[in-house]
């Protein structure tokens, strides 16, 4: 990592993209390289901790929807809602039909526009929709899932650090992390992600290796249909856009899980 501390990246992959009590110790170019590249590690603990969550209220009795609705208010609570946050404001900025400098102004108005509660609604509504018909068959199932979007939310971010999208403006996390990865560095991560998440599937058996790779694959390839359009918009990317990743990846990540 470039003189950098894997325990720098852990700090500050953790410090900016949860609200877990982590201290950050550098705010730069290089930890900001090695944070976005140790995202998926904060994806994963966010994940776990709503598999464990939703899982724990299903074997206790509780049913599908509500294990559901608790496996996505986990990783909103961990993250306060930046994600959603950012996704609001993204949708926003993106449907004024405004100039980028005209709707990056939008987005940085602490209310939110009509466009935004739709796309929350929709959003939320299809991440329930999705993680309840996968608890309907089984807690490992909806307990897996879980994991593998908290963890394609956050690498997701990591594609999204690499060079050519440049930060929409200065100042922010946008600014901080953008063309801070490789290419082949966040192509390499992509790979050791979804090999790992291909190998958590093989435990359900079946095509569950397939099914977790491509279900992997598919919500990254939603956040990049979505990044680019923001690039062209915007000029590039901000720290909303990010959360707006993040949740887009995740929502087609369990959507692809649920038709399976």
């Amino acid at each position: 990592m470039s003189g950098v501390s894997g325990l720098t990246g852990i700090r500050f992959a953790f410090g900016t993209l949860t609200v877990l009590p982590v201290r950050l110790t550098r705010w730069d170019r290089e930890a900001a390289r090695a944070g976005m590249l140790c995202a998926p590690l904060a994806g994963l603990v966010v994940g776990l901790a709503a598999a464990v969550t939703g899982g724990a209220l299903q074997l206790l009795g509780a049913g599908s929807a509500l294990a559901a609705v608790a496996a996505v208010a986990v990783p909103a609570v961990l993250t306060r809602g930046l994600h959603l946050d950012g996704l609001a404001d993204t949708a926003d900025g993106l449907g004024s039909g405004k100039p980028a400098e005209d709707a990056l102004r939008i987005m940085k108005q602490s209310d939110v526009g009509p466009f935004g509660v739709i796309t929350l609604l929709f959003v939320l509504l299809a991440q329930v929709a999705a993680l309840a018909q996968l608890y309907d068959r089984g807690w490992a199932h909806g307990a897996l899932a879980a994991v593998t979007a908290g963890v394609t939310a956050r690498l997701a971010l990591t594609l999204a650090a690499r060079p050519g999208i440049p930060a929409a403006r200065p100042g922010g996390l946008g600014s901080a992390v953008a063309e801070t990865v490789p290419v082949r560095t966040a192509l390499a991560v992509t790979a050791l992600v979804t090999a790992c998440c291909a190998g958590a599937g093989a435990l359900l058996g079946g095509y569950g290796a397939v099914h977790q790779a491509v279900a992997v694959l598919a919500g990254l390839a939603g956040a990049q249909l979505l990044l680019r359009h923001c690039a062209r918009r915007f000029g590039g990317v901000t720290g909303d856009v990010f959360g707006a990743l993040a949740e887009t990846a995740a929502t087609v990540a369990l959507v692809a899980l649920a038709l399976g």
